[in-house]
């Protein structure tokens, strides 16, 4: 359950008042502790109370005498730099609160304007508007011209892109040509002379068992005629 917000005003009940000073006055004293320990920096704390004859120092009065001293020995105009009071915060808390307030009449406006523009582009008139309401309707209008012609450039931007990219790809997808190789027409005559010689090389360079390679690793063995071989080698299809 999220804590109720305080109205920062002075509390008339005693018993109330009393109560909250305690309260504050240790989440204060725990606050000033843990600044001074997680971030390594000088600080003290002095607290007076009608509660309380002797006022409350953090972290002893030696520690606060010492942050003191340093503090007088600064110039008159770093000492009051930062120094802030009742009034002066107040005055500072009435300035934040004015600057939101023109924030949002503001934006505020701009809705309004914005309902009235789609309601004359609807058919409705502009009678009702005086010459404040007509300046505020125009400014929305250029917004609003400027937004289209922004977004229309970048859809231009954008399609311009994408062809130059897909032709691109086209381009680096396309083959490169294939080399036509000629192509040599022996004719049946050819072939025949080409094996009839291959045939009689053969037969002059044979001695023994010769080997025909295939190119790949592969070899055939053709056995030597003037060898002796049983009727089991051949076929009895070419020895009868």
């Amino acid at each position: 359950m999220t804590r109720k917000k305080v109205k920062l005003a002075f509390i008339t009940n005693d018993s109330a008042r009393k109560a909250t000073f305690k309260k504050r006055k240790k989440g204060l004293m725990k606050k000033v502790s843990e600044l001074s320990t997680l971030c390594g920096i000088d600080a003290c704390a002095i607290i007076y109370s009608p509660y309380e004859n002797q006022p409350e120092v953090w972290p002893n009065t030696m520690g606060a005498q010492r942050v003191l001293a340093e503090f007088k020995r600064m110039p008159e105009m770093e000492q009051s730099k930062k120094m802030v009071n009742q009034e002066s915060f107040i005055r500072q808390r009435i300035a934040k609160a004015s600057e939101q307030l023109k924030k949002q009449s503001k934006e505020n406006r701009e809705k309004e304007m914005t309902e009235v523009m789609y309601q004359c582009l609807a058919g409705k008139g502009m009678q009702n508007l005086n010459l404040g309401d007509l300046n505020d309707l125009g400014w929305v209008v250029d917004q609003n011209l400027k937004e289209i012609n922004k977004r229309i450039e970048a859809f231009k931007k954008g399609a311009s892109s994408s062809s130059s990219s897909s032709a691109l790809v086209s381009q680096a997808v396309a083959p490169p040509p294939v080399e036509q190789k000629p192509v040599v027409e022996l004719g049946l005559e050819g072939m025949q002379r080409t094996q009839t010689e291959w045939f009689n090389d053969w037969m002059n360079n044979n001695t023994s068992e010769q080997q025909i390679g295939f190119g790949h690793g592969d070899e055939m063995i053709i056995p030597n005629f003037n060898d002796n071989h049983n009727s089991s080698m051949w076929p009895n299809a070419f020895f009868p």
